[in-house]
Parts: structure tokens; C-alpha cells; sequence
């Protein structure tokens, strides 16, 4: 399992495409937009929460490479996926998109609406930074961190 973490406007699903088959990505937006025909629908994100995880358990059972595109910023999130892929005892990697908050700030200014608040993308920033130290010892195999835009376009996966 491949958990992409970063806040909203850091390029997660951007990543995701451009390294990964679109098979293999299971989005918290597509999710919504699957059961509220909206991928930006906030009422339906437990359900979409619930969808993921089991189509997680389900490709972690066939051995089948799966890439979570959703924020994951906070500890308990990553921690019940953690939890997904021990219990079908596959690997987890992080690649944070750890950005600077002006860079996600402008960027979530171009996006179309609707759009997260600036406020929202300032709590999940401060998530993330408070996460950076913790990530190392949550039970990933590796955690990779991108601090730049031009870290960011210069990734090459490679799988093995």
C-alpha cells in the first residue's frame, strides 16, 4: 500500500496519475463522487471512507498494488489503513507531499470551486508538519518526503 499524504492543493492526485495506473489509485474524491455524484460532497465522506478501505482490503488481499490519494494529515486516518494492510500483511510506504503553505494556498486559489477553505488548508498544513516527526515510527516499511515542487516533478517510482 502506497498512502500519499498532503494537504488539499498539494498535488496528491497529480502524483498519483502520473506514477500510478489509474487502477491502482483509490481516491477519497473519486469516493464521493461514486456515492454523491459530487467529489467535493463533505456529507458523504464517511461513506466514502467506508468504500475505500474496502476496496483497500480487497486489492491488499490479491497482492494487488494500491495507492490511497487522500489527505491522510492526521495520525488516527493513517493508522486504520496501517491497520488494513498489516491485517493482509502487505507493506506500507508513505510519500508525503510536504509543500509550503503559500505554494498550497495559491494553488487551492486556482482550483475550480468549490474549493477547501484557506482555513481548512491551514489546520490540515498544521497536521501535517506536527505528523513529520511521528511518521518515521507508525509502522511504514518507508516514509519518503517531498519538500519541494521540484522534488516533487523529479520522482521516479520504481518497483520491485
Amino acid at each position: 500500500m502506497v498512502l500519499l499524504v498532503g494537504v488539499a492543493a498539494s498535488g496528491k492526485s497529480t502524483f498519483a496519475r502520473r506514477h500510478f495506473a489509474a487502477t491502482e489509485i483509490l481516491s477519497s474524491d473519486a469516493m464521493r463522487a461514486l456515492i454523491a455524484d459530487d467529489p467535493s460532497a463533505q456529507n458523504a465522506t464517511d461513506d466514502a471512507f467506508d468504500l475505500l478501505h474496502r476496496l483497500l482490503a480487497m486489492r491488499l488481499r490479491r497482492g494487488r498494488l494500491t495507492v490511497v490519494d487522500a489527505t491522510n494529515v492526521e495520525e488516527w486516518a493513517r493508522r486504520e489503513l496501517i491497520a488494513v494492510a498489516r491485517r493482509h500483511r502487505r507493506p506500507a510506504v508513505a510519500i508525503v507531499l510536504d509543500l509550503s503553505l503559500e505554494v498550497v494556498l495559491a494553488r487551492n486559489l486556482e482550483r475550480e470551486a468549490p474549493r477547501p477553505p484557506a482555513a481548512a488548508v491551514r489546520r490540515q498544513h498544521g497536521w501535517l508538519r506536527s505528523s513529520l516527526e511521528t511518521l518515521p515510527g507508525e509502522g511504514f516499511a518507508a516514509v519518503h518526503v517531498l519538500r519541494s515542487e521540484a522534488e516533487v516533478e523529479s520522482v521516479r517510482i520504481e518497483r520491485v
